[in-house]
């Protein structure tokens, strides 16, 4: 065997019992304490039925209220996008009489587009 494989070996034995050590003391129950703290008693499953039920209430409340505001928020953006759209379309409506106006003998369009 070579020299190196020796030295390993008491290293290998030392670890293999430190972590035989190691789990038997965790394993060990931790002491109880010296004075139990005063509890109160534990609440009933009516009382924890109740308070869920409050949470997921005021949950639901705020919930409902930010989806409220946020559809209010983006119907309103809907309606000024569809206004603006509408007053473009009529711009360009105006603006193609205009020109068509202006092709059309006897028209005031005709008229204006003569006298610069």
């Amino acid at each position: 065997m070579t020299p190196s494989l020796f030295r390993s070996i008491p290293a290998v034995l030392a670890l293999g019992l430190a972590s035989i050590g190691f789990s038997a003391a965790a394993q060990t129950p931790a002491p109880a304490p010296a004075v139990a703290p005063a509890t109160a008693p534990a609440p009933t499953v009516t009382e924890k039925v109740k308070e869920g039920s409050k949470k997921a209430y005021k949950a639901t409340k705020r919930t409902a209220k930010k989806a409220g505001h946020a559809t209010a928020k983006g119907a309103k953006k809907t309606g000024h996008a569809v206004a603006n759209v509408g007053h473009k379309t009529a711009d360009g409506m105006r603006s193609a009489g205009h020109k068509i106006g202006e092709k059309i003998p006897g028209t005031a369009e005709n008229e204006a587009a003569k006298k610069p």
